[in-house]
């Protein structure tokens, strides 16, 4: 398979010429990528995030139109809610974006829908490597063997936790703590440490996907729902009951300190949240911030995986070949990983995880994370979620909170939650 190089960064400055423009901040129009008389082609690149990913990403644009140069990448980016409205409208309308920022809960509603592209074809030539990849993830994206998406940045759940808050409560969390550990954990920080001891977990719901795991169940099946309401209500009622308790931080108070988390706000000592996520606290935060394992049923099974995020092509694309290209270089490159870093998960190519090396504590401790997942061999696969997930897990967000509002009994919520999931997952 052929491979992407380095590229000389000096070549990049000279491409920016000190310009956001010369890094294609501007977003794209409509209208599927083109072709010009000198045999160059553009193709259309949009994804979520952050101004400071859009920032990093399209320094990556820079080098890969230096190895490129008849490839041009017209960008676009929003933030998640906003990109995947605008998404569903391109979609609908026959004009999507000819490779995108992809992510498991969308690939079979897509698919299905005829939007993506089988990218297995251009792995036969020679176009798109699948090589290299960190523990299995060459498997992620695909569904029904056909390959569309493929990972461009690891993470895993983890417990992010105060530091000094557990230091004084005594607390040094391990790898096969329990549920009731960490129940135990979180009174005694109550209780000693004048704050809540978690944000609130009972809206989380890939964290909720585990506790189910761990049982032998899971939140999707390939088809819908893994689990049953008798489930759903008793983790609920323990969330409710935790809310009440002060166990649990006074979600009125977590809405009101938003975007900031609850933990770097000295509202609870510790949060559920992807590895990746963890270098927000540091940004946020006064106090010191670390990664704890998922507490565990039998003090074995995590019911863990590594997620990611993924590219993903366009089945109307008129240009596959330069899409897989492109996607080669975004996930082979080692240039690319010294730009990105872990803004999208670490990344998932030996080559890129070799090629960045973390200078800063929380980095260098989501690396040594996941490195102890793969190590402990606990880690499992995951199944791509359903048709309709995405409405799934929207919904178990919203009733979550209007719940731990009291908006809605535990009763009321599950049964709404099985409502509008079953409708949307076609159950």
């Amino acid at each position: 398979m052929p491979r992407t190089g380095s590229v000389d960064r000096r070549g990049v400055l000279r491409l920016a010429g000190g310009s956001l423009a010369a890094f294609g901040l501007t977003a794209a129009g409509c209208g599927a990528g083109g072709g010009s008389g000198d045999g160059s082609v553009t193709i259309r690149y949009a994804w979520w995030g952050s101004d400071d990913r859009a920032k990093r990403i399209n320094e990556t644009i820079a080098l890969f139109e230096e190895k490129y140069p008849k490839i041009k990448v017209k960008t676009d980016f929003q933030p998640y809610l906003d990109f995947w409205k605008k998404f569903n409208t391109q979609a609908s309308g026959g004009n999507p974006p000819d490779v995108f920022q992809n992510a498991i809960g969308f690939l079979r509603k897509y698919d299905e829908k005829n939007v993506l592209l089988d990218l297995g074809a251009q792995v036969e030539a020679g176009h798109l490597g699948m090589d290299g990849f960190r523990a299995g993830l060459e498997k992620f994206g695909e569904v029904d063997g056909k390959l569309l998406g493929v990972p461009v940045g690891s993470n895993s759940m983890a417990l992010v936790i105060d530091e000094n808050v557990f230091r004084k409560a005594g607390i040094t969390p391990k790898p096969g703590w329990t549920w009731d550990d960490f129940d135990a954990a979180m009174v005694r920080i109550r209780d000693t440490q004048g704050r809540a001891g978690d944000s609130g977990m009972y809206g989380v719901m890939y964290l909720y996907d585990l506790y189910l795991r761990q049982h032998g169940k899971a939140f999707f099946t390939a088809k819908g729902l893994g689990f049953t309401e008798a489930d759903l209500k008793e983790w609920w009622t323990k969330a409710y009951a935790g809310v009440r308790s002060g166990v649990y931080a006074d979600p009125r108070k977590v809405a009101q300190i938003k975007p900031k988390s609850a933990l770097a706000a000295e509202l609870a000592g510790c949060e559920f949240t992807w590895d990746n996520f963890a270098v927000r606290y540091t940004s946020e935060g006064k106090s010191s911030y670390g990664l704890a394992p998922i507490p565990t049923t039998d003090g074995k099974k995590t019911g863990q995986y590594l997620g990611s995020l993924m590219l993903s092509g366009s089945k109307r694309t008129e240009h596959p070949k330069e899409v897989a290209q492109f996607i080669d270089f975004m996930v082979h490159d080692p240039e690319v990983a010294k730009i990105m870093g872990y803004d999208r998960g670490v990344p998932t190519t030996t080559a890129q995880y070799e090629a960045f090396e973390p200078t800063d504590e929380v980095n260098r401790d989501i690396a040594a994370y996941e490195d102890q997942l793969v190590a402990s061999g606990v880690l499992e696969e995951i199944t791509p979620h359903p048709s309709g997930a995405d409405v799934a897990e929207s919904a178990f967000l919203r009733l979550a909170e209007e719940l731990a509002l009291g908006k809605r009994s535990v009763d009321d919520a599950v049964r709404q939650f099985f409502s509008e999931s079953k409708t949307a997952l076609g159950q």
